[in-house]
């Protein structure tokens, strides 16, 4: 069984990002989990803070997961042609001390929907500094990049539209490929 844990950058309920994930998970090949990690009560990295208290307990299950998982999944808004601030403090507060080591050779993609026409094009090339920095190893046999996403989710934030869901089983499948 291949594991990897899928991170939305997204902390609204109906969120876009999240109901990709949701949907990857649900599309994920024979052989595949994809566990559903949350970057909800993160705090904001604070060294003071850490260093009097320790690892926050958000962070700690968080790097609990991605220990236990041979690839990691970033389903990534974009914010101002970036990365949001509240995903990246997540990852920031997860490579902390011994947290680095748990990226080193990690295999991971990222992909993204956006209301826009671009579909998080920019958030997804931002990452990959990050990704460099952390010594991951990101997945380069395709992207994914959901656009008009208004038009292909439900109120609740479900994806709807069936040639999306192909897309993304596809891009899914080319990803738990490429850990092995």
């Amino acid at each position: 069984m291949t594991k990897i844990l899928g991170l939305s950058g997204s902390l609204r309920r109906a969120s876009f990002n999240s109901g990709l994930l949701r949907a990857a998970a649900q599309l994920a090949p024979d052989g595949v989990e994809i566990v559903i990690g949350s970057i909800a009560g993160v705090p904001l990295y604070d060294g003071d803070d850490e260093a009097a208290n320790g690892t926050p307990a958000a962070v700690a299950r968080l790097n609990e997961q991605l220990a236990e998982a041979d690839g990691l999944l970033l389903v990534s808004p974009e914010y101002n042609n970036g990365v949001p601030g509240v995903f990246k403090n997540a990852i920031d507060w997860m490579s902390r001390g011994e947290g680095l080591k748990l990226f080193k050779g990690k295999p991971v993609a990222v992909t993204g929907a956006s209301p826009g026409n671009f579909g998080t094009t920019l958030a997804q090339t931002h990452w990959l500094p990050v990704l460099r920095t952390l010594n991951t190893r990101p997945c380069w046999e395709g992207r994914l990049m959901v656009s008009r996403a208004g038009d292909l989710f439900d109120a609740e934030g479900n994806l709807t539209d069936a040639a999306t869901r192909k897309r993304l089983a596809d891009f899914v499948a080319g990803f738990a490929a490429s850990i092995g």
